[in-house]
């Protein structure tokens, strides 16, 4: 069992570690930026080290004032969250042959499917659904470019192998303009990845975005949790998730989620992960693995019983998965909201001082936030402040106890998106569930 580690990251989701770690009495240390002095997290911790100023880059990207922390307070481990290093193959390596434990999967199977070429091809091989594609990168015979695209069918997206979050990808609808969209995407890519390699799949125009959460352990065993539907989305980002996800039968989910704890198993894969597919009528796609703890893990963890972050610290300590795969229940039906500092009309990010805050509970009501009255949201970095998650016996029951939720919550002294919620659980055809990624964009008129 891990004794002592380093929390790599920032608000909600170092607060949710950092609750794990007591739990299992590990003791723990905050990293945080000049800006993050009175994150509730810092506070709480065993002990805490400012690593930089408030730009990220200076701070929590900083991989050698990090790695510097975790040596000066005698750590075992680096837990990184999400975002920021947490899929950072070369961070993840260094964090290893500075001889700590890294909270997450090995950096050879990071790069494996940071890379969408070689994921798509690891994915195949253990019998994981695709979209139909490429098979590999585009080369500079035009000719045969030309030829991929028509037996696809058009439109088809091109993608940067390294890209991920919406960028580096751009649909093409005819063969007049696929060429030149090649070269421009290549351009964009090698500028904002370092890696112009792109490949192409046939497009998907009206598919849902479901994801399949799993674990898996030093000792060769791996367990899927179920999906979720994260097809509320706004420019690639996701908006509000819930679990199962609507019209997905038990046995189409064991069947594709087996095939993806069959695939941890073949990569050699450790920890937290999710696959994540586009889905359209009734067929799974798989578009790239996500190689960390996601940001709605929680609706997962409502419907299952299963401490996902807990079970991350487990399997970093070297311990076999808490469940088998015939232990996993879904019960219920739970629904997570992203709930944001930004102007719920433009979407700006809106920092400033929290002059009243009144969480909502009740049966089946959780809140994950680092807020308290008197914190001051900073400019600095990501606009999400909390995460506000119902479950219910039902869909329909969680869908109202979010709309009681949104209405007891109070954040004053900045803007929220909390209207933006309050909007879409009212919204008819949500109710109905199985809409496509595109629908809150329409909604919007985006």
């Amino acid at each position: 069992m891990l004794e002592k580690i380093v929390i790599a990251n920032r608000g909600e989701i170092a607060l949710r570690i950092l609750r794990a770690c007591r739990e299992l009495g590990i003791k723990t240390i905050a990293i945080h930026s000049e800006a993050d002095r009175d994150l509730k997290h810092v506070r709480l911790a065993d002990e805490s080290v400012c690593i930089g100023p408030a730009a990220s880059a200076a701070s929590y990207l900083n991989e050698p004032a990090i790695i510097s922390a975790a040596e000066v307070c005698d750590a075992q481990a680096i837990h990184p969250g999400y975002g920021f290093l947490s899929e950072n193959a070369d961070f993840a390596e260094r964090v290893e042959q500075s001889g700590f434990v890294f909270i997450g999967p090995r950096p050879d199977t990071i790069r494996l499917m940071g890379d969408k070429i070689t994921a798509i091809e690891a994915m195949k091989q253990s019998g994981v659904p695709t979209v139909p594609g490429s098979d590999g990168p585009l080369d500079d015979n035009d000719e045969r470019t030309l030829q991929l695209a028509a037996a696809i069918g058009y439109p088809v997206i091109i993608k940067a192998a390294g890209g991920g979050g919406g960028r580096g990808m751009r649909v093409v609808h005819s063969e007049a303009s696929l060429l030149s969209a090649i070269s421009l995407t290549r351009s964009e890519a090698a500028a904002a990845f370092g890696n112009d390699t792109l490949y192409m799949e046939k497009f998907l125009e009206n598919p849902r975005h479901v994801e399949f959460q799993v674990l898996a352990d030093t000792h060769g065993n791996a367990i899927h949790l179920g999906e979720r539907d994260c097809s509320m989305q706004r420019r690639h980002q996701k908006v509000v998730e819930e679990a199962p996800a609507p019209g997905i039968t038990a046995e189409l989910r064991d069947r594709i989620g087996n095939r993806c704890a069959e695939a941890c198993r073949q990569i050699g894969y450790r920890g937290a992960g999710t696959f994540e597919f586009l889905y359209q009528d009734g067929e799974f796609f798989f578009i790239e693995m996500n190689t960390r703890v996601q940001v709605e893990h929680p609706v997962t963890e409502m419907i299952t019983g299963v401490d996902i972050v807990r079970e991350q610290l487990l399997i970093a300590g070297g311990e076999p998965l808490s469940y088998g795969q015939d232990a996993i229940r879904v019960r219920g039906h739970a629904i997570e909201c992203r709930i944001n500092a930004e102007d719920p009309t433009n979407f700006m990010p809106c920092p400033g001082d929290i002059t009243q805050l009144h969480l909502p509970g009740g049966p089946g009501v959780r809140v994950d936030t680092h807020l308290y009255n008197g914190y001051r949201v900073p400019p600095y970095y990501d606009s999400m402040i909390g995460k506000l998650v119902t479950h219910g016996e039902t869909r329909d029951v969680a869908i109202a106890r979010m709309r009681t939720a949104l209405s007891e919550m109070v954040i004053d002294g900045i803007k929220t998106n909390i209207p933006l919620h309050v909007d879409i659980m009212d919204d008819a055809n949500f109710q109905k569930g199985g809409m496509n990624i595109h629908y809150l964009e329409k909604k919007l008129g985006l």
